[in-house]
């Protein structure tokens, strides 16, 4: 493994900055403490910084050498709203938040690489390091982009990281094409008519019409979709009735569905539609559908797919490089980023021991020994990409 050894000697600065935010973690939109942060060490560090882009975002740009080219490197900032179960010292100081999902290293390894390009500014180009608010939900990506991120600093390509405790550690893991499902959700009010439980003939029953539209949303995925492209829908909530006796006005569904192409959740969602509608009237019922795309699928970029996996082969091997990694029914909102910009996403191996647990799970903790893997990567991508510096003529 070829780390970049000046990481290697400030691991412990990083490490203690990752256990710190971990401390105090901050969700969606909040992430005013980590932000600021991230600001004050980028400034020191001389780097040109821009906050509150997306209401708590910050972007430090670094220039190299005399070239206009520039490349992204993106990590996320947010926190989860959820208890921590751990007892270690840097365990969080905040009841019901916690950084359940590694977003703590993700800060951690994008300073790593910022430190150190600052000091070795060998590279061509500018380096944009985006530290974004709100991915766990809050389309913090998005918002980035509609408040002018790509225009206020361009770009060519941009790069995303997410650690994956499925994976070892000291191995990477991408694809071309699609990395990570998109994330829809559903309400389905279905309207009957009310009436005694005794009495059915006299009302229209939508808790049993609701049953109906549950078993036949699935028809969407093994009827409407192509076998070989994956998809699911999965209803999670039904919300009807306060009595015994009484057979309801209304039935609540909601859900989500998921999707490796937009193609595929265009489909599903004209399909949510057709069904609940037609299934209600089917019943002398009725049903009004809100359907919300939440996050599009992942799309990783074929070229900046190959470039970043050369890379990651230049630094752990190609033996710990998997290029063809099956992809997750999770979603990410770096996809939004991805689908203005070409670039990829890839995965950092966690573990499967201590601070290996699995995402989103009270027990999780970031690894802290892959924080100089991650900064490595950083450096090198950002180098590889842009190219040495040029000598003045």
């Amino acid at each position: 493994m070829k780390l970049v050894e000046e990481i290697i000697s400030f691991h412990h600065e990083l490490s203690a900055i990752r256990r710190d935010i971990h401390a105090h973690p901050e969700t969606a939109y909040e992430e005013y403490r980590t932000s600021r942060v991230v600001a004050e060490k980028l400034e020191a560090w001389g780097l040109e910084v821009h906050r509150g882009l997306g209401g708590t975002g910050v972007v430090g740009s670094l220039r190299g050498g005399k070239s206009e080219r520039a490349i992204g490197l993106r990590a996320d900032m947010d926190a989860l709203p959820l208890q921590e179960y751990n007892t270690f010292e840097h365990r969080s100081q905040h009841s019901g938040k916690m950084h359940a999902c590694g977003h703590d290293g993700h800060t951690s390894m994008l300073l790593g690489a910022a430190k150190y390009l600052s000091q070795h500014r060998g590279f061509d180009g500018v380096v944009h390091f985006i530290f974004q608010p709100a991915e766990e939900g809050g389309g913090g990506a998005k918002k980035m982009l509609e408040e002018g991120l790509f225009d206020r600093f361009p770009l060519e390509a941009v790069f995303g990281m997410h650690n994956w405790p499925g994976l070892e550690p000291g191995k990477f893991g991408v694809r071309a094409g699609a990395m990570m499902a998109s994330s829809d959700k559903f309400d389905i009010v279905v309207t009957g008519k009310g009436a005694h439980a005794a009495l059915p003939h006299t009302g229209i029953d939508p808790v049993l019409t609701a049953c109906a539209i549950v078993q036949g949303l699935q028809s969407i995925v093994t009827r409407n979709r192509d076998p070989v492209e994956p998809a699911v829908i999965s209803v999670t909530q039904i919300h009807t009735g306060d009595a015994y006796n009484v057979i309801p006005n209304e039935a609540l569904i909601r859900g989500t569905a998921r999707a490796f192409s937009v193609e595929m959740q265009a489909m599903i969602e004209s399909g949510v539609k057709r069904v609940a509608e037609g299934i209600a009237a089917a019943h002398g019922a009725s049903a009004t559908v809100e359907y919300h795309r939440t996050y599009p699928p992942t799309l990783n970029h074929s070229r900046e797919t190959e470039i970043a996996a050369n890379v990651m082969d230049a630094i752990v091997g190609p033996e710990n490089v998997v290029r063809d990694i099956p992809p997750a029914m999770g979603s990410e909102d770096f996809s939004f980023m991805l689908l203005e910009k070409p670039g990829t996403y890839v995965w950092i191996g966690n573990g499967g021991e201590a601070g290996g647990c699995q995402l989103h799970n009270p027990h999780y903790d970031f690894n802290d020994e892959i924080i100089a893997l991650g900064a490595t990567y950083w450096v090198r991508l950002a180098e590889h990409y842009l190219g040495p510096a040029r000598s003045p003529s």
